[in-house]
């Protein structure tokens, strides 16, 4: 099975985006403590006072099935929802390979294998 990446930006109202980060842990710790769940991040973008992005990696589909039926994701929405939300954009990819960034020499590289 292909691992899943989520990247999403979501648009908040300036003065709600930080205590909408800090008060986002319960979430983004339930996310972290579901089955699949390798990776599930909130950050400020430096460049954008109104913007949290989002990244997510799941280890399946039905990794990611599950959270998007599950309590978390219903409560992350709505936390969102309080915090001022004006717009949100979120793509998946299905991630058919991976490998490190630096090679053995230390340099980075772009290949795969």
């Amino acid at each position: 099975m292909a691992k899943i990446v989520i990247s999403a930006q979501i648009d908040l109202e300036p003065a709600q985006r930080d205590d909408a980060l800090r008060s986002a842990q319960p979430w983004i710790d339930g996310a972290l403590s579901q089955p699949g769940c390798i990776h599930y991040d909130w950050s400020a973008d430096l460049n954008n006072p109104s913007r949290v992005n989002v990244f997510e990696e799941w280890e399946s589909e039905d990794a990611l099935a599950a959270h998007f039926a599950g309590p978390q994701y219903a409560g992350m929405l709505a936390h969102i929802g309080r915090s001022g939300l004006t717009n949100a954009v979120s793509k998946k990819y299905r991630v058919d390979a991976e490998g490190p960034v630096y090679g053995a020499e230390g340099k980075p590289t772009e290949k795969f294998g």
